[in-house]
């Protein structure tokens, strides 16, 4: 599964997003008005079908509330019911958050309050674990290290927890401490570590091997596109010898931060297309905030690579604006709603579009095809220090020339 960052966004935002999305009130109001407009008739047959339905549900909450060996807490029963109900959909990007946990959602400021570190799910164990530690973070100053996998959280095991559960259990308040058992090999780790807030460092840039810029992304978030500019400022961008785009280990983010981002490499055009239920079609275009970079451009690209990373790599790779180097990267191809609105505090995070790149493509489970494959899977220090995928943008952009 994709990484996804473990930390509080310091402030409550909510807007669309392509890893993980706010309600879209305006159509949700749009469904409930075509429900209304149907006609009485059609309303109590579809109600009693829905009763139907139920029919055998409410049985076996009768059977199990009255007979089962032990009091059965309802609540308890309730949110097994939902959690059961969206995992029905066997959709591994949506799911079910339960009301203790739904009111600390994360957002997209580019603040947090937490421990400071991205997860994936391992997919053949579906355990979590640790894919990057970010620099400063509390994590880093406890001894957290890529590739701990998660065992228990303040007391509670973390096995059976989705994605989404586990990112809003882990962060927290500014000085209040969370205690974390992670597995590493096969030993058992316990760290208590102090919540912190602290701003990520999304954007980081340096000149490297015949003045070429390497500008590396983490995530999508609401500063990325101001920082991303300030790095073209830093490095000069356009007396540079080339841009190496570097989104490797990148989840994804806000829809609003990938239109931003893309606007600043392609001037006019389509980003992305979204389809809905319906299979009408919502086409999303830049939006101005031209970059104008006129030296060669590489984006790497990696199996983590993920969701917005995915649309602007494939953008870049449709409109030939950029050379794409890597690994395929995840595949996910559709856009999520977080919907905060169920009676009990809880919520449901579910897909509700797929998304296509400008000339049509759907690469939901399939990523993205880089135009040069290299592949690089580091296991240890040695190895990291020798990435090979960054060599090998180098080299690809050295006889181009740019401007030196």
């Amino acid at each position: 599964m994709v990484s996804k960052p473990l930390y509080r966004r310091h402030s409550r935002v909510l807007q669309p997003l392509l890893m993980t999305a706010a309600v879209f009130v305006i159509g949700f109001i749009a469904g409930s008005m075509a429900l209304s407009n149907r006609s009485d008739a059609q309303g109590r047959s579809a109600l009693t079908d829905t009763d139907q339905a139920f029919e055998p549900f409410w049985d076996a909450f009768s059977i199990v509330e009255s007979r089962y060996v032990d009091p059965v807490d309802v609540e308890t029963l309730v949110n097994g019911a939902i959690d059961g109900m969206v995992n029905a959909l066997e959709d591994e990007h949506s799911g079910y958050i339960r009301p203790d946990l739904c009111d600390r959602a994360i957002d997209f400021s580019g603040e947090f309050s937490g421990i400071g570190v991205t997860i994936r799910t391992i997919e053949d164990t579906g355990e979590i674990e640790v894919v990057t530690v970010i620099p400063g973070s509390p994590a880093e100053g406890a001894g957290v290290l890529p590739g701990d996998v998660f065992y228990a959280v303040d007391g509670q095991l973390v096995s059976g927890m989705t994605q989404a559960e586990l990112t809003a259990l882990v962060p927290g308040p500014r000085g209040t401490t969370v205690t974390i058992t992670f597995k590493r090999d096969e030993e058992f780790l316990t760290f208590i570590i102090v919540r912190e807030i602290f701003a990520l460092p999304n954007v980081s840039y340096e000149i490297i091997s015949d003045n070429i810029a390497h500008v590396k992304m983490l995530d999508f978030n609401d500063l990325s596109r101001a920082q991303l500019d300030e790095a073209f400022k830093e490095v000069d961008i356009n007396n540079s010898g080339g841009l190496i785009f570097d989104i490797r280990d990148n989840p994804g983010g806000t829809l609003a931060s990938a239109i931003e981002i893309g606007s600043a490499f392609i001037e006019d055009g389509v980003l992305l297309r979204q389809v809905s239920r319906d299979q009408s079609e919502e086409v999303t275009r830049t939006r101005g905030g031209y970059a104008d970079i006129n030296v060669p451009i590489v984006v790497l690209v990696d199996e983590t690579s993920a969701s917005a990373s995915e649309v602007i790599a494939g953008a870049m790779q449709d409109y030939r604006v950029a050379t794409i180097i890597g690994e395929r990267t995840f595949g996910k191809g559709t856009v999520q709603n977080i919907v905060p609105e169920l009676a009990n505090g809880g919520c449901v995070r579910i897909t509700v579009k797929r998304w296509l790149t400008p000339n049509g493509s759907w690469i939901h489970a399939q990523g993205i095809t880089p135009d040069i494959i290299v592949e690089w899977n580091p296991e240890t220090d040695e190895e990291r220090e020798n990435d090979l995928q960054l060599e090998a943008a180098i080299a690809f952009l050295q006889p181009l020339g740019g401007n030196e």
